[in-house]
């Protein structure tokens, strides 16, 4: 082709400065497999520095006729598109700003076509558009003109993957109408709309509403050219467009195409045609407004998201497959207690979305549904979260409203008790079920590998008994707390978290004892021993390089068979698990070797013991019973959050086996580049694939596209809190600044108490752990399950993010371990080697 056009592989390559936006993202979807018509682009600089009412260059007309004389267009009529270099940005439509031409039938008039969307950069509204956002006439590059045949469309019209106007981003909105859709995008016209909503379980769409339009009239190509607007017959003009099959269709199409270019932010308007045979997408957008959906309490208030406890189990930006199971998982985890205590959640409320490619959660949300269903105070709500983010404005309760409350509680703690009798059986089965997934074989044909993967998403996406006992932890703690500190005021925090250091151990903490145990067993192998302490010693290979009858190597075996499905970050479905790459393990297990059980249980006892005496001694006799079973129940909680957290590992473990099973079968020439690009596509994505629905080569650039952008994401940081909708306000000066820096103390929140003085060892990630001597002060950004060793040999942990309920505060508190969070930046204050004390029971961190 000339160089002053570009079909749609050389427009995806472009970018919109040559492509324009419109251009761009035709050339994207054509490589990424959407169904988008035949075409090519005239590249923004093929008019050169051109006026208003300049003709069309020379060379362009040349290579335009050459090109359709190439293609075996002339006798077809054509559609030329405006492509601004901004237009159909996400920050900036143009919708409707600049011209569009359809049936354009010959030379002439491609050409006059061209010129007439070229001179629509000059009109008075294109310049006030401009203006109102802030683009000056330098920055808006020269036009580009996408070309492609008029599709006979027997109808067309529009998608939205989300609702812009409710705000709804579980809802797809299409609006529909009989012949090209010129007539309904220009308001000329009634067409008829569909509402479908998602099943956030298996992903499916469902038709809920469906309003049909007057349709008087409709747009037809006119026979000397251009369009024209006809009556349309009474009898169709009642008839729907769309069949209920075909709305979920032509959703399922849209939602694709939106996933393809932007899988963080699926918000797309999309126009579509119906030929009689397939459907196309002939235009996509960002959606660059919505609504804001929330309860109405929150109305005035902006939308605060924020990072607080979920950097410490993801703090990487999430691939398109762990996207699909976070965005689930996370509503679920944090509304089916309130839904069990019978509040009433606000359909299609987003808990969870992604910003610079992080998870964040819409704290605004959680604060407003803990303080309206159980009447928790927003700050204790952030203070059992964790996190930066301010606490929202809410009204005092009127009386009618604390007896509701009352009574949601009530239910609630009945609901909470049920679940805990359940949780045994609950948590045996699903490690029985991931086991049961892991052992069987693979699928005989690639269709059946679709039907296991719907299958198995959509099992763990719907395991709401495992997200409620993983996100519903906080209530009997925050009732523990609440009851202490009535009578210990200012101590609640602390003596609570002294007292759960005495209860039985949880699943992570168990996993902790049992390394300390292989380590005891390490000590007296005298060859395993030999070999862990080897340099390079490649830990894969530890059941060759280990005699049958070691004691380590059986003990070894045990603890993989009982945690093997756990590892570094392990809620990454693209993290290898313990089974897989043992290395971090064993590096621990050597670092324990020698190191004393006796006194870190004895820690434990002598903290939940003093605390006990504390709080017998300001509770009245009446209530020490209750505060027996609110530590009981509590502890159970906390129990029960680790064994849930390890059960959902186990159930990704599986799904991690399954797409590394699957991704060879896409691999080689054409295929996936690499088998871990079988992680950057989505589930959805994953099952078209199986099903022959999906181009492999096409799911190749998806994965390579997305592969780009993760790297480029985990370059940056992240900011701890975004606000939609408003403002941040200026933040409380508790976070450790340059002040906080040369006094040499900090504060944060106080999420296990006692006291304990050390050497500072900084660890950005587990590894960088494996050198610290027992007793030092580890500081870290966050934690996970991962990270439990090393608190095993740790005098005291200082983390810049989580809250109460993070997984280290729930370790240290096991553990009797002072730990101090949500400290943001102080990795950044303090010096490796220095000593500091750490004083968990008042949340404070001092420079020695």
């Amino acid at each position: 082709m000339s160089a002053l056009l570009l079909d749609w592989p050389a427009a995806a390559q472009a970018g919109p400065a040559v492509a324009g936006g419109k251009g761009w993202q035709l050339g994207r979807m054509a490589c990424l497999g959407v169904p988008v018509p035949a075409g090519f682009v005239i590249a923004a600089h093929a008019g050169g520095q051109r006026q208003a009412g300049d003709a069309v260059p020379a060379a362009v007309q040349a290579a335009l006729a050459d090109e359709i004389a190439r293609r075996g267009w002339q006798g077809l009529p054509l559609a030329l598109r405006s492509s601004a270099s901004m237009e159909d940005s996400a920050g900036a439509s143009f919708a409707g700003i600049y011209l569009s031409r359809l049936n354009v039938r010959g030379h002439a008039a491609m050409l006059q076509a061209v010129r007439d969307i070229w001179d629509s950069a000059f009109t008075t509204q294109a310049q006030a558009y401009r203006q109102g956002l802030g683009i000056a006439a330098g920055d808006q590059a020269g036009m580009a003109v996408v070309v492609m045949p008029l599709l006979a469309a027997e109808s067309a019209g529009i998608v939205f993957t989300c609702d812009p106007v409710s705000g709804r981003d579980d809802h797809t909105v299409i609006h529909a109408h009989w012949g090209l859709g010129e007539a309904l995008v220009g308001g000329q016209a009634e067409g008829d709309e569909y509402r479908l909503q998602e099943n956030r379980v298996d992903g499916s769409l469902h038709l809920v509403d469906q309003r049909l339009g007057a349709k008087a009239r409709y747009s037809v190509p006119a026979a000397a050219g251009g369009t024209e607007l006809r009556a349309l017959p009474g009898q169709r003009a009642t008839q729907p467009v769309l069949t209920p099959a075909q709305a979920i269709e032509l959703a399922g199409i849209a939602h694709d195409a939106a996933a393809a270019l932007d899988y963080a932010h699926g918000g797309y308007d999309l126009e579509w045609a119906w030929d009689g045979e397939r459907y196309w997408i002939v235009q996509a957008r960002p959606i660059t407004a919505r609504a804001h959906h929330t309860y109405p309490a929150l109305a005035g208030q902006p939308a605060y998201w924020s990072r607080g406890n979920v950097r410490e189990i993801l703090p990487d930006p999430l691939s398109p497959l762990d996207w699909t199971l976070c965005r689930a998982m996370a509503d679920r985890m944090l509304t089916r207690g309130y839904e069990l205590a019978g509040y009433r959640i606000l359909p299609g409320a987003a808990h969870a979305a992604l910003f610079h490619g992080r998870l964040y959660l819409q704290t605004s949300l959680m604060q407003w549904e803990g303080y309206d269903a159980l009447g928790i105070p927003p700050r204790d709500m952030n203070r059992l979260l964790g996190g930066e983010q301010p606490a929202i404005a809410v009204p005092p309760p009127a009386l009618r409203e604390r007896g509701a409350r009352g009574l949601r509680l009530l239910r609630y703690l009945r609901a909470a008790g049920r679940q805990r009798r359940a949780a045994p059986a609950v948590l045996a089965h699903a490690m029985q079920q991931a086991a049961a997934w892991r052992a069987q074989p693979p699928p005989a044909t690639l269709a059946d590998w679709g039907t296991r993967l719907r299958a198995r998403f959509a099992a763990v996406r719907g395991a709401d008994d495992l997200f409620f006992l993983q996100g519903s932890g906080g209530g009997t703690l925050f009732n523990l707390v609440q009851l202490i500190d009535k009578y210990c005021p200012g101590q609640g925090h602390a003596l609570a978290a002294a007292l759960m250091a005495g209860g039985p151990p949880s699943v992570t903490a168990a996993q902790g004892y049992a390394l300390l145990e292989l380590a005891r067993i390490a000590a007296h192998d005298g060859p395993a021993l030999a070999w862990l302490r080897q340099p390079g010693r490649p830990g894969t290979e530890w059941a060759r390089a280990l005699a049958d009858d070691s004691p380590f190597r059986q003990a070894f075996d045990a603890f993989l068979q009982r945690y093997g499905h756990r590892g570094l970050y392990e809620t990454y479905l693209r993290s290898p698990r313990w089974r897989e790459a043992p290395d971090y393990l064993l590096d621990q297990i050597a670092g324990l070797v020698g190191h004393d059980e006796a006194a870190l249980r004895e820690r434990q006892r002598r903290a939940s013991t003093q605390a006990w005496q504390r709080v017998r001694g300001a509770l009245p006799i009446w209530l020490r019973p209750l505060a027996r079973q609110l530590l009981k129940a509590a502890q159970a909680d906390s129990n029960h959050r680790e064994a849930a957290r390890s059960a959902l590992a186990a159930y990704l473990e599986a799904l991690r086996n399954d797409a590394r099973a699957l991704a060879p079968h896409f691999g080689g020439p054409g295929g996936l580049q690499q088998p871990d690009d079988i992680f950057n596509l989505t589930a959805a994505e994953l099952y078209a694939l199986a099903e022959g629905r999906l181009a492999p080569a096409a799911a190749a650039r998806r994965a390579a596209e997305r592969r780009a952008r993760l790297q480029d994401w985990s370059a940056h940081t992240e900011p701890a809190v975004i606000a939609e909708h408003g403002t941040l306000p200026a933040m409380a000066a508790t976070a450790p600044g340059p002040a906080g820096a040369r006094a040499g103390t900090w504060q944060g929140t106080p999420v296990s108490s006692g006291q304990a003085q050390g050497r500072i060892h900084i660890a950005h990630s587990p590894a960088d752990g494996l050198g610290m001597a027992a007793g030092d002060v580890l500081a870290v950004p966050s934690t996970d399950p991962a990270w439990t060793p090393l608190f095993l040999k740790a005098g005291a942990l200082i983390m810049e993010t989580g809250g109460y309920l993070s997984h280290g505060a729930i370790v240290a508190r096991e553990f009797g371990i002072p730990a101090v969070a949500n400290v943001p930046g102080i990795l950044r204050q303090l010096q490796p080697g220095e000593p500091v004390q750490v004083d968990g029971t008042v949340g404070r961190i001092q420079r020695l």
